[in-house]
């Protein structure tokens, strides 16, 4: 079961997941602030997710997903906090029931988050550098600029590279 405190509850049933909630709280974010309410419903229905929701009423007022092959690894991702609620322990409430769950605890889990490091720490998450690679646009779709991690949540342009090498 998943945890739970006097006001608010954590629960993985899809059925209460309240898209509104999550199309809303991802268009206010960094990383989704464009994602198309499509490819969110259909990122919900392939992921692992989690939502926090009053005891009273059931708003849902957080939000997680998890991709996993449900044996060795796990991408947590879009972890969001209603704006007006972040401060309270949501996020740490979220996060242990994610990292409790018994289809993500034993595996290798990792996120790529540019905030909220702190928080991530205290559930064991080290700051490490990941690579990553874009899908190639769709057919008229203006490509993304390249971009290079630069290990602390930032991302900026990628510059090319010169060989040292004589003769290159």
């Amino acid at each position: 079961m998943p945890p739970a405190n006097g006001r608010y509850l954590v629960s993985t049933a899809p059925g209460r997941l309240d898209l509104d909630f999550v199309c809303a709280a991802l268009a206010g974010s960094y990383w989704a602030g464009s994602r198309p309410r499509a490819v969110i419903r259909r990122s919900l229905r392939n992921s692992l997710c989690f939502g926090i929701y009053e005891r009273r009423g059931g708003r849902q007022v957080a939000f997680a997903r998890v991709v996993t092959d449900r044996a060795t690894f796990s991408w947590i991702c879009d972890v969001i906090v209603d704006e007006g609620l972040r401060g309270r322990g949501l996020g740490k409430l979220l996060m242990s029931a994610v990292c409790a769950h018994p289809l993500v605890r034993g595996t290798l889990c990792i996120l790529g988050p540019r905030d909220a490091h702190g928080l991530y720490e205290k559930f064991g998450f080290a700051r490490n550098e990941l690579m990553l690679r874009r899908p190639a646009p769709r057919a008229g779709a203006r490509p993304a600029a390249a971009t290079t991690g630069t290990g602390r949540g930032r991302r900026e342009p990628r510059s090319p590279r010169r060989s040292t090498r004589s003769g290159r």
